[in-house]
């Protein structure tokens, strides 16, 4: 598939995306993404919506997700370093409440692609990092909805031992447990 090999988790749906890139003295060069290549390897969506932000070392993000208008993500990161996480909110599959993560560069170059039905969240790695994502569904902010990032249930392993910064949103995010299962369609 050209410039792209795609891996699939432990999770099914959930592909972690290396990308051939082509370099010189000048710098290199690479496609993100790219239509066909990725409906061939499977991952057929047709995305509506870009968004980027930037963070300092230690900050986390997440877990969050959409729960009338839930959004599949192909996400990636420009510059420094981040460990981003999925983690399955699909009712009735064998892997509900199961975490899949990576570590995302500017140096590898790697993408994370999650379906619909995923809380999403990442952590900083790095002095700063510029982070940037497509999406297949906009963005709704009345029907956000997250999972607290450190649930014990979830027990998610972030590489990190520093000190962390939340929103004081994502701070109030409840535990899987204290919430219903939010997507149906676990045998996608």
């Amino acid at each position: 598939m050209g410039n792209f090999t795609f891996h699939e988790t432990d999770i099914k749906g959930v592909y972690i995306i290396d990308v051939k890139t082509y370099g010189d003295a000048r710098g290199y060069f690479m496609e993100t993404y790219k239509e066909s290549d990725f409906r061939e390897a499977g991952l057929d969506y047709c995305f509506v919506q870009d968004n980027q932000s930037s963070s300092r070392r230690g900050v986390l993000r997440g877990l969050h997700f959409q729960k009338e208008h839930p959004q599949a993500k192909l996400v990636r990161v420009l510059s420094g370093e981040v460990f981003d996480v999925a983690v399955d909110l699909r009712q009735g599959s064998g892997t509900y409440g199961k975490w899949a993560g990576v570590i995302l560069s500017g140096e590898n170059h790697r993408q994370f692609m999650i379906p619909r039905g995923f809380a999403h969240g990442f952590l900083v790695l790095s002095d700063y990092a510029e982070f940037a994502y497509k999406c297949d569904e906009l963005y709704h902010p009345e029907d956000e909805g997250g999972i607290i990032w450190n649930d014990p249930d979830i027990a998610i392993e972030w590489p990190y031992a520093g000190e962390m910064t939340l929103s004081e949103k994502d701070l109030r995010l409840p535990a899987l447990a204290e919430s219903k299962p939010f997507f149906t369609g676990g045998n996608q």
